[in-house]
């Protein structure tokens, strides 16, 4: 299915496809095709019956605009769908007709397909955050001992290396892997309750049918129906905007070093990518761009959610209706970002002269903390710290760097050795347990709770 242009900026072609009409009508009948297989084998439907409708039951054969107009009227596509359903099986066996939808209501139709069309957002959602983690740690072993400037308020801080940072950027999205997986594996379960929760219609056979219908679908079988219990969705929600958040903060980071005046990072480019429509010269953060987007939508999209779970008794006034586009929004625009920055990590340009040049821009001002630590054994560290800020002072001459300041200073002579203060500015000198940080965040990822295919 070709993308929509006001939905091409918040979603992947492969998740628009997923929550498509087709899809999501399949989906549908599809539910309705596991509930009539599931009572012809109970003896509770003719078997004759069963296979009509699943015969019938194929998206192509019904018109999605005539469904949505209707639903529309009917407040849930569930009515429109199996009444659709019902008319083409009796142009073929009038008495069968009358077992389409036995015992369901439109709500089972509605939340069990909202079910099945998320599973498939599961796979496409898992197999970019593979991805993404796979491009992460290819980068992280390339630039392991990369140096670059730490950066503490947007402004020069002590140096770190490019694989640290790229290894936070993997830890997060790792616990946000997990966190999703977890969330979709508790959210595949059926919804079977049908008029008020009880399945009365079904007499004494409902949790039977039920688990039969699970099983079909290949779907978990709740302990109960769930109409106005959404916390499973709202959990799948909120993991997604976690997620999106952790993935947006590489974004934010990627364009900054983007900038023409750091130019350590770039995206990836090729043709349309990347330009401006007025400025030759412009190589913009486009797939950052796309991601940040999401990273700002989804949040008031799960607030949006999050509002709509106190739903009223057995049926909700509202509820469900208000969550199909959140629940799509949400799922689409995260995997939007995903997608993004899985493409940007897999053809990242890094330029490591760059990150020498500004490293090396700062005049050694960096390296301040680890010649206060040196000096403050001479001196104390309120007297060390004192120094060092006179030493920093941006009226400094700015052709000068640290250790050659600190060095015609009358207080430091016998301070600090010649030896030493050649090495103040020596960034390996300086990285603390940066690679030892790195390797515990690429340890295997924890294990996550297997989903059901």
């Amino acid at each position: 299915m070709p993308l929509r242009l006001i939905e091409s900026l918040t979603t992947t072609e492969s998740l628009a496809e997923a929550f498509s009409d087709i899809s999501v009508l399949q989906a549908m009948l599809d539910f309705e095709v596991a509930l009539a297989r599931a009572e012809a084998e109970l003896k509770i439907i003719p078997r004759s019956a069963a296979r009509t409708i699943a015969k019938l039951a194929r998206a192509g054969n019904f018109d999605v605009a005539a469904l949505a107009r209707e639903t529309l009227r009917a407040g849930t596509p569930g009515i429109p769908v199996a009444k659709a359903l019902r008319k083409k099986v009796q142009r073929i066996d009038d008495t069968s007709a009358d077992f389409v939808h036995w015992g369901a209501t439109s709500q089972d139709v509605s939340d069990s397909a909202l079910v099945l069309v998320l599973r498939k957002c599961a796979a496409i959602l898992d197999a970019d955050l593979n991805r993404l983690e796979a491009a992460l740690l290819e980068l992280i072993a390339r630039h392991k001992d990369t140096v670059m400037l730490g950066r503490t308020l947007l402004q020069p801080a002590p140096p770190i290396t490019l694989g640290l940072k790229a290894a936070g950027w993997l830890g997060s999205v790792r616990r946000g892997h997990a966190r999703l997986s977890s969330a979709f594996s508790d959210v595949l379960v059926l919804e079977l309750g049908g008029a008020s929760g009880t399945l009365a219609a079904l007499g004494k056979r409902g949790i039977d049918v039920g688990e039969r219908v699970a099983k079909k679908l290949n779907l978990r079988y709740p302990d109960a129906p769930w109409h106005t219990h959404r916390d499973r969705l709202a959990a799948l929600v909120c993991a997604c905007g976690i997620l999106t958040g952790s993935i947006g903060k590489i974004a934010r980071d990627m364009s900054l070093l983007m900038q023409a005046e750091i130019g350590e990072l770039s995206e990836p480019g090729g043709s349309g990518r990347g330009g401006s429509s007025t400025m030759p010269q412009k190589r913009n953060p486009i797939a950052s761009s796309i991601t940040l987007a999401a990273a700002n939508r989804v949040p008031g999209l799960v607030a949006a959610f999050l509002s709509g779970m106190v739903q009223e008794h057995e049926r909700a006034v509202g509820g469900m209706q208000a969550e199909w586009t959140t629940v799509a929004s949400v799922i689409q625009s995260t995997g939007l970002a995903i997608a993004s920055m899985a493409e940007v990590a897999e053809g990242l340009t890094v330029n490591r002269k760059r990150m020498e040049e500004n490293l090396e821009s700062t005049r050694g001002t960096v390296f301040a903390e680890k010649a206060a630590l040196l000096l403050s054994r001479e001196v104390g560290r309120e007297r060390a710290h004192l120094l060092l800020e006179q030493a920093t002072d941006p009226q400094q001459p700015h052709h000068r760097t640290l250790s050659e300041i600190l060095a015609q200073q009358p207080e430091m002579q016998g301070q600090i050795s010649p030896k030493v203060l050649n090495r103040l500015e020596d960034p390996q000198d300086y990285l603390g347990v940066a690679r030892q940080f790195s390797d515990r965040l690429c340890g295997p990822p924890k294990r996550r709770l297997r989903r059901r295919k």
